[in-house]
């Protein structure tokens, strides 16, 4: 099995798996309970020994509906946590909107930007990732999490998306990022609507952007449409943290299909889902010939 190989981030033969250290009082899955620096350092080390193969520290809620906070807040929060774990040799990326925190972020030992704008939120982002050298991941946003619902609109969701990417990539070409630094995600639960299933389509023909050439994140991990499918009988959304046995099954799928990486909260059942899947593809790629269908064993 070969996977695509990003500069800075550890290179395995399979999906790696990015573990979320949110450090905010916020966040739609885990609100405050990694809000305290040191608690988020702990959790992200607890990650890693789970086997994350990177830590993901962000600093400003993208929950549906969510107000932004001040640049000030967003680097008090993000960049003690970044420098604590980074010290530890723990691969982080930062997940921020912002070109600030990116700088500071990587300053602090962040090996990855992460940006869920892919560049539209802060125009100097591009110009900022082209400067580190840090590889950069660029997911599909349509605009702020306060708004977003309504730009939930397609005609063809995986062909737009799709097109929506590659117009970013194009635009942050042009201000001098490497494109061997690039990592596309189709931005699942952002400007997408659970009741039209375009969340599910992305997913369904992931190998729309798996064809572009560019590694491909995917995450999935307790997002709302999952809690949607799983509902009670009483048409009650399941809570977000008892959709992690559902977020494993979309892990398998990405990580057989040839995804560079899955972002999510619990680890260790993700990490054994793509050490599966990477069994599976390996299996794939290297078998002989199969037994003609009349000498099968019954």
């Amino acid at each position: 099995m070969t996977t695509a190989v990003v500069p800075g981030l550890p290179a395995l033969g399979r999906c790696l798996v990015m573990g979320v250290v949110n450090v905010t009082p916020d966040s739609f899955s885990d609100g405050g309970a990694w809000f305290d620096p040191d608690k988020a350092i702990q959790h992200g080390l607890d990650l890693v020994t789970e086997g994350a193969d990177v830590v993901d520290v962000g600093g400003e809620s993208t929950r549906p509906g969510a107000q932004r906070v001040s640049l000030d807040e967003e680097l008090r929060r993000v960049v003690p946590v970044i420098e604590a774990l980074a010290a530890q040799g723990v691969p982080v990326s930062v997940d921020t909107m912002r070109a600030e925190v990116a700088e500071a972020a990587v300053a602090a030992g962040a090996r990855l930007v992460n940006d869920v704008s892919g560049g539209l939120a802060d125009p100097a982002m591009p110009q900022v990732v082209a400067a580190t050298g840090v590889p950069y991941v660029v997911m599909h946003w349509r605009g702020h999490s306060h708004d977003m619902a309504s730009r939930a609109i397609y005609a063809d969701v995986v062909r737009e998306v799709r097109d929506e990417l590659l117009y970013r990539v194009d635009a942050v070409l042009a201000e001098g990022v490497d494109p061997s630094m690039i990592v596309l995600d189709p931005g699942l639960g952002f400007a997408k609507s659970p009741e039209a299933g375009h969340n599910w389509s992305l997913l369904a023909h992931l190998g729309s952007l798996l064809d572009t050439g560019y590694p491909v994140l995917v995450g999935a991990s307790r997002k709302r449409f999952l809690g949607r499918l799983l509902a009670g009988p009483d048409g009650s959304p399941r809570p977000f943290a008892d959709c992690d046995d559902a977020t494993v099954a979309i892990t398998s799928l990405a990580a057989v299909a040839g995804a560079w990486c899955v972002r999510v909260h619990r680890v260790r059942p993700n990490a054994d889902a793509v050490r599966v899947a990477g069994a599976i593809r390996h299996a794939a790629e290297t078998a002989g010939p199969t037994p003609e269908s009349g000498s099968a064993h019954r």
